[in-house]
């Protein structure tokens, strides 16, 4: 049995084929083809083609925000109890595939129903959207922990999930607004263009499930050190556990303050190249400025990542995205300066997907530390920190443009108005940055993760 159980902890440390990772990282790509459309330009569509107040709305997100990361931790605990013959996380890849991309079409397809009948069916569709949305990623995001437990190789799938997030967003941000004006530029063209993204979402969701496999946790091994009390566990008691692992607190924290930054970036791009730049267009070059950087030096910056570490150059790349703002407020209204701030910035984003990995490689200092797996709750609490963030700055904007005096459609806005532009772009999202550096400076489970591993798989071994 001893014999048994080494050999299944080594195959769940097995190296990963190309296509695999390639086939787990098309999943991002799905999921930011039609997320990323909801934080560039729901709210711009929402005010200025189905003109619904940009406060209205602005609140709607949030309020959903908070029931959907309730929502999130639900999907947590409903994976890690899923039983089936591909597993715990890859079965829901499948089963809302579909959903997915129908929900999205309908995020832009807002009838003509008043004002009362628009925020309702905003309200409703935005929900479904958020609903699905948690059913599909959570399981997905998990399934990065289920692969492997080899921390280089899930340094890769986190690596190759990132450029697939940067062609996923570059495709929405770049691509978005030329289909929507080759369709005729009115609401039709909006939903039709959505049909596209969604149709191609959910096709990339698929063959994440198909190509994948689940080795973790298929080892005949009761994960769970507390046997007497599996049985007996309920939310409180997984919540207990969670908020045990410090690693993930930090983790949590970055990772709400990073998308409430990601929020206020997409989200407000479109108002800044159009009142503050006064160049509509400049959202195609600030987007390509923005994601290009970030394309090149995912790759190049790889080897760096292997050499000093997940959270050091994460850190680093903190410290440069500080320095792209700051070169950003000294010439707002100057579109090369602006540029050259975004490149730097861009630049800075692309050490974002080191989150990924060091979230997973959470799972077993959780593992060790409490002794029990948690892998669906710690990637699903982790996403209602960052849903909150997201909610929270896509809600800034709407409430900022609602108190400074914005006026959806309107050619020129009041002065107060575009200073409120200006602060959501630039100074709200820096003190941010400011704050994620000071809380990565706190982890440490980089250097720790190895001599974790060793003593869990010793503990396994000596249990059985």
């Amino acid at each position: 049995m001893e014999q048994v159980i080494k050999n299944n902890i080594q195959n769940a440390d097995v190296k990963l084929s190309y296509k695999e990772k390639v086939s787990y990282g098309s999943g991002e790509v799905g999921i930011n083809l039609l997320f990323t459309a909801m934080g560039a330009f729901l709210l711009f569509y929402y005010t200025d083609v189905a003109g619904v107040s940009a406060a209205a709305v602005g609140s709607i997100m949030l309020i959903s925000k908070i029931f959907d990361g309730i929502a999130d931790i639900a999907m947590g605990f409903i994976t890690d109890r899923t039983q089936s013959k591909y597993g715990k996380a890859r079965p829901w890849l499948l089963r809302m595939a579909i959903p997915y991309g129908i929900a999205g079409i309908l995020l832009f397809t807002v009838p003509e129903v008043g004002e009362i009948g628009k925020l309702v069916y905003i309200f409703l569709t935005y929900n479904t959207f958020c609903i699905i949305y948690t059913a599909a990623v959570i399981p997905y995001y998990s399934l990065s922990s289920l692969v492997t437990q080899n921390q280089k190789e899930r340094e890769n799938i986190g690596f190759i999930r990132s450029i697939m997030t940067t062609i996923g967003s570059l495709a929405i941000n770049a691509g978005t607004l030329p289909l929507v004006n080759a369709f005729g530029g009115g609401k039709i063209a909006w939903t039709i263009t959505f049909v596209i993204f969604g149709a191609i979402s959910a096709a990339l969701f698929i063959l994440a499930f198909v190509n994948t496999k689940e080795r973790v946790g298929n080892d005949g091994i009761d994960h769970d050190a507390n046997n007497s009390k599996k049985e007996k566990r309920d939310m409180k008691d997984e919540i207990k556990y969670l908020f045990k692992n410090k690693y993930w607190l930090i983790l949590t924290g970055n990772g709400f303050c990073s998308n409430m930054v990601m929020a206020l970036s997409m989200g407000v791009t479109v108002y800044f190249a159009q009142y503050i730049l006064k160049n509509p267009g400049a959202v195609g070059i600030l987007a390509l400025c923005n994601m290009i950087p970030m394309f090149i030096c995912i790759p190049l910056g790889y080897p760096l990542v292997r050499k000093f570490g997940k959270r050091n150059m994460l850190i680093a790349g903190l410290v440069l995205m500080v320095v792209g703002y700051a070169i950003m407020f000294l010439g707002a209204a100057n579109l090369t300066i602006v540029v050259a701030g975004v490149i730097i910035k861009a630049i800075g984003t692309a050490t974002q997907w080191t989150q990924g990995p060091m979230l997973a490689d959470t799972v077993e200092y959780g593992e060790w530390k409490n002794g029990i797996r948690q892998e669906g709750l710690i990637f699903s609490a982790q996403s209602f920190g960052t849903k909150i963030g997201s909610g929270l700055g896509t809600g800034l904007i709407g409430w900022v443009l609602g108190i400074t005096g914005y006026i959806g459609g309107a050619q020129v806005q009041s002065a107060p108005a575009l200073l409120g532009i200006n602060a959501l772009f630039i100074i709200i999202p820096v003190v941010i940055t400011v704050i994620e550096i000071i809380m990565m400076a706190l982890y440490k489970l980089d250097s720790e993760y190895s001599n974790v591993l060793e003593k869990l798989n010793s503990r396994k071994i000596l249990n059985h």
